[in-house]
């Protein structure tokens, strides 16, 4: 092309051909159905879905957003094969085409069941479907929970069917069991379950019923996530699962505790019937009634053969009466015999008991208890006096030692402020207050400059010719003139 063609070429602004470009392509892809096996599934915290379509040969992004997000069917996956309906479109920022997804659905039913196989061989790889983790289902239970919808026909078959057989206390928690974000209801709704405490406002239920109506293999497939076949599997409560009709299997049922195939067969399942267990009562009742008195009966017939093999009972123990009858009388006689003699030996003693002899065997006992009591006291006395003797010995001793002995010898003891002894003349601080305690009482004092002190040997300092002054600034008797000054001795 030539120079001069070129410069009649329109000139666009970068926006301007990004923006005839978008155009072109809304124009001429304004509405296409893409088959692909989704590559990256991002989910932003808008609640955008960002994914990647793919084959062998090539790849288209997409995005999908928040409100077309919501009402997804199924949660998109990494693997997953689907078609995508929507239109092309850019993005200018970033100089690329995508995809505007306005639905989302599996490339048939194919791919959604590989999924389902799948996850089925992780699960039960990690022993969640494994029979000896499953509970047993209360034989009647009490308290029945179930999570389903409020609004279906699911939960008035359950309550009717519950009616005819045995009623019982049943709790519902709500939640939908259908589409996007019906998986999170579910799994917060068993979770919920759990968590009701013993004895609580709220009664905590004995069995949990998962239940769902029939549907397509994609209304059910929320029964089909992780979350929630992980949430059944970790039920403390006992758990039955009865989505969908007997022919639809979700992985909640490999799961649960008990499979049902319909919601109707569930509360079959939870609690017996109630006529057939007053029947079976009652039946029970006469074939217990009718074994004790076989029993009964038997026992008296036996007892009827030993009673007629033992013979008579006075022949038996006639000879042994007659003995007891001599006994008995031989006895009688005896202890007549007996009484008298006693009698007798009693009149004979009371004759020689006169009031002289009593007198004088009183009088021998009144004697003998005043010796013992001399004898108390007078060792008394003695154990008294030598243990006042070591008594007053001691507290001679005490006085001796005292340090309030030595004050009276004209000692003094000088304590500082804190109440401590002040043994040198060096310990106490200029200015510092104290006290000095004499044999009569103590005194305050404030302690001045530090005087000199001699060594033990050393000729004595010179007195000051001025009156010398105490530590409270008061004038106190001049030293002896003869010798060194008194020096005060400090004792503690």
């Amino acid at each position: 092309m030539s120079e001069k063609n070129i410069g009649n070429l329109h000139e666009y602004s970068v926006s301007e051909l990004s923006g005839a470009v978008k155009r072109t392509i809304e124009d001429a892809f304004g509405l296409v159905r893409v088959k692909g096996e989704l590559g990256r599934v991002t989910r932003a915290a808008s609640g955008h879905v960002y994914l990647d379509l793919k084959d062998e040969k090539a790849v288209i992004s997409g995005v999908m957003w928040k409100g077309m997000a919501a009402r997804l069917a199924i949660n998109p996956e990494q693997g997953m094969e689907v078609v995508a309906t929507g239109r092309m479109s850019t993005f200018p920022g970033q100089s690329r085409y995508q995809l505007i997804i306005d639905s989302l659905e599996p490339a048939g039913v194919g791919a959604l069941m590989a999924l389902f196989e799948e996850r089925k061989k992780k699960l039960a790889a990690e022993g969640l479907f494994a029979p000896d983790r499953k509970r047993p289902i209360p034989f009647l239970p009490k308290v029945i929970g179930v999570v389903t919808s409020p609004s279906g026909a699911v939960i008035r078959d359950i309550l009717h069917r519950l009616r005819e057989r045995f009623p019982r206390h049943v709790i519902v928690w709500p939640t939908v069991v259908q589409g996007r974000g019906a998986e999170e209801k579910i799994v917060e709704a068993i979770r919920g379950f759990n968590a009701i405490q013993p004895g609580g406002d709220i009664p905590r239920p004995d069995v949990l019923i998962v239940a769902r109506g029939g549907g397509s293999l994609e209304d059910l497939w929320c029964f089909n996530e992780e979350a929630v076949a992980r949430a059944a599997a970790a039920s403390e409560i006992p758990l039955i699962s009865a989505v969908g009709h007997e022919t639809d299997t979700t992985l909640i049922d490999y799961a649960a505790d008990k499979r049902a195939p319909t919601p109707t067969a569930a509360a079959e399942i939870a609690v017996p019937v109630r006529a057939e267990l007053l029947a079976e009562l009652l039946n029970k009742e006469r074939r217990f009634t009718g074994a004790v008195t076989r029993l009964f009966e038997q026992r008296r017939a036996a007892l009827l053969s030993a009673v007629r093999g033992l013979g008579r009972p006075e022949d038996i123990l006639g000879a042994a009466t007659q003995r007891l009858d001599r006994a008995s009388d031989r006895l009688r006689a005896g202890l007549r015999g007996r009484l008298d003699t006693a009698l007798t030996a009693l009149a004979r003693a009371s004759g020689r008991l006169t009031p002289g002899l009593l007198a004088a065997g009183f009088g021998q006992r009144e004697n003998r208890i005043g010796v013992l009591w001399s004898r108390i006291e007078t060792r008394t006395e003695r154990v008294v006096t030598d243990r006042r003797s070591r008594l007053q010995a001691s507290a001679r001793v005490l006085s001796a030692v005292s340090y309030e002995s030595v004050l009276e010898r004209g000692f003094a003891l000088v304590r500082g402020e804190d109440g401590g002894l002040i043994r040198r003349a060096g310990d106490a601080t200029e200015g510092a207050g104290g006290e000095i305690q004499f044999a009569d009482g103590v005194r305050a004092v404030r302690f001045g400059g530090a005087s000199a002190v001699s060594a033990p040997g050393a000729a004595p300092s010179k007195s000051p010719k001025s009156p010398s002054k105490s530590v409270s600034g008061k004038e106190t008797e001049k030293p002896e003139k003869s010798g060194k000054p008194r020096q005060p001795r400090l004792f503690d």
